[in-house]
């Protein structure tokens, strides 16, 4: 049984974290290899345009095998300095995968987002939950700290102070205090969710992609560049923006009142 799965429907991908008996852990190798190498493809694939990950089963993810951990399972029963190597070279090719990800992501939660499952969750660009999911950044719990990027996600998405307690405290937070906080942009009833997602994947999908691609690079760059920096890739990515076929089309479609026909040029 495969334990990912990916669907293409016109301009949308699916990816389905498939794990459902052990709620969709993603500390193993062959779903890292497997999230990695999606992200890979749909960058090549300028006809992809948005991508909704979830989870199969009644949980988005888990996060790590527990068992796993108990058992001292590869590089968790490792030395330090090679237990540290497995985790650079293991888990954490995923946030560095899907922030290097030039197509949307929609991350739609089904169910329990934990640990590193919940940072998964925040590596999307939006978050649209099933009011049966909580997030719980829950690696205290543990006596772990957040080892696949958690520390520098949850701030971004909720603040310091948010982030914080979450982290601290190990606690959940359930999907209507998630909505509250910013953490996720929708809550929708479980038999809702794939189609709440799909929708908001397909009005994005009816942009012109490279305007979509360079816009979320724009987003992610305000992170860490001042204005004026910013201000200068702002103008490259426009005049760049202002030399295709789609702009081209979306001017003449709205002077004529009419819908607009995408090429991807």
């Amino acid at each position: 049984m495969p334990t990912f799965l990916r669907d293409r429907d016109g301009h949308v991908e699916t990816w389905t974290l498939n794990l459902p008996d052990q709620r969709n852990p993603i500390t193993d190798d062959e779903v890292v290899t497997h999230i990695v190498n999606a992200v890979a493809d749909v960058n090549a694939d300028t006809t992809v345009h948005a991508v909704i990950i979830t989870g199969a089963g009644s949980a988005f993810s888990a996060g790590g095998n527990v068992n796993d951990i108990r058992d001292g399972k590869g590089y968790f029963g490792a030395d330090p300095y090679p237990r540290s190597e497995g985790y650079r070279h293991g888990i954490q090719r995923i946030p560095k995968a899907l922030w290097a990800c030039e197509v949307p992501l929609i991350a739609a939660v089904n169910g329990p987002a934990v640990g590193a499952g919940c940072d998964l969750a925040l590596m999307c660009d939006i978050r649209v939950a099933s009011t049966k999911a909580f997030f719980a950044e829950s690696f205290v719990k543990l006596g772990l700290v957040p080892g696949d990027g958690g520390a520098w996600f949850l701030p971004r998405v909720i603040g310091y102070a948010r982030a914080a307690e979450m982290t601290l405290t190990g606690g959940r937070v359930d999907a209507a205090k998630a909505l509250d906080w910013g953490l996720v942009s929708q809550v929708v009833e479980p038999e809702e969710l794939l189609a709440t997602a799909r929708a908001l994947a397909e009005e994005i999908a009816a942009n012109p992609v490279h305007a979509t691609r360079m816009a979320k690079r724009l987003l992610q760059e305000s992170h860490r560049q001042n204005l004026d920096t910013l201000l200068d890739m702002s103008g490259a990515y426009q005049s760049i923006a202002h030399s295709t076929s789609d702009h081209t089309e979306a001017i003449s479609a709205a002077i004529e009142k009419r819908s607009p026909v995408f090429t991807g040029k």
